[in-house]
């Protein structure tokens, strides 16, 4: 069995349901006349490692301090699903990341779709998001990240951001009774337009609603994926991409976290196809003051033999230099 083929095999075995996987503003300071921004690092930057059984999540925070001069953390979900009914697991990473002086700002949550067209669907999805913003309060996060459609997802723009709305509002209901944000990333589907996302914000007017808009995701329209898991999805490809700097300047206006999605990157350092020296541009002018997340994607690749991409530690490095001297 080739390398690429013995890997997905193994990441197949964490299945995502029905929503893939797939902050409260920080203070400013000056460097020079341009805007700098606390960096985070989000625990996906690790996804190979996570999904062969490499790592784990009470580690994380240590590791994304000493090895890469990060102190505040994003957390997946998916990587610790086998926990959520152990409240001493939460203590424990709560406690670490105080002992250590790390931030935990986020989880980014891929479970039942909010914007399911079926109405007893979607009401259970939303209350299938309840027991996140409840670990999330006792980690002290700010938000958490949800899905505004899955890999399943049928149906209009139009009917399904008319559920996307309803269900969307009550999670929002929740969070703002417990007084976490709830965020939406361009993710999947819908989502990944960005003035359909937009609009959803909108519609929504609520002070604890908020986008995470991620670099890398804006393709409208992808081949079906075979499975509905990881490796399913990495098999799939893009048929119709959405304009990446118009997405962002769309969202940038809610934005309550940024994720810095990176591939590969060239001779120079930058990345191969995203302008990251543009975005910044956009982001600075739209008054955002928030935290700049490290998202390098490339190490599942890599992982798998494919050449172009580096490993998981050279990449989250490469993309917090590339962030850093993007500000």
């Amino acid at each position: 069995m080739n390398k690429r083929r013995k890997f997905i095999k193994q990441i197949g075995l964490g299945t995502l349901g029905t929503g893939f996987l797939t902050t409260l503003p920080n203070s400013l300071y000056a460097k020079n006349i341009a805007k700098s921004y606390p960096i985070s690092l989000a625990q996906f930057s690790l996804a190979s490692e996570f999904f062969m059984g490499k790592h784990n999540t009470l580690e994380f925070p240590a590791r994304a301090q000493k090895d890469f001069g990060v102190n505040i953390v994003e957390y997946v979900s998916m990587f610790f699903a086998d926990k959520m009914n152990d409240s001493s697991f939460f203590k424990e990473l709560k406690l670490r990341t105080d002992d250590l002086g790390v931030t935990n700002h986020l989880i980014m949550v891929d479970d039942e779709n909010i914007a399911d067209l079926d109405k007893t669907k979607r009401e259970h999805a939303v209350e299938s998001h309840y027991k996140f913003v409840d670990v999330a309060k006792v980690l002290g996060c700010s938000s958490i990240r949800v899905n505004l459609g899955s890999l399943e997802q049928t149906g209009t723009a139009e009917a399904v951001s008319d559920a996307a709305l309803e269900g969307y509002s009550k999670l929002l209901k929740y969070g703002d009774d417990h007084e976490m944000n709830i965020i939406v990333e361009n993710h999947v589907g819908h989502s990944c337009n960005g003035k359909w996302l937009a609009n959803i914000m909108k519609q929504v007017n609520h002070k604890r609603a908020g986008v995470l808009p991620d670099f890398g995701n804006f393709c409208v329209n992808r081949t079906k994926p075979e499975t509905m898991d990881i490796a399913g999805y990495m098999n799939t490809k893009c048929l119709e991409q959405y304009d990446m700097y118009l997405g962002i300047e769309e969202l940038m206006p809610y934005a309550k976290g940024v994720s810095a999605k990176t591939h590969k990157f060239d001779s120079h350092g930058n990345e191969t196809e995203l302008d990251f020296k543009r975005i910044f541009n956009i982001i600075e002018k739209s008054g955002f003051d928030g935290i700049i997340g490290i998202e390098y994607e490339g190490g599942l690749m890599h992982a798998q033999g494919i050449e172009g991409y580096v490993s998981n530690e050279e990449g989250i490095m490469a993309t917090k230099k590339l962030i850093q001297k993007s500000m």
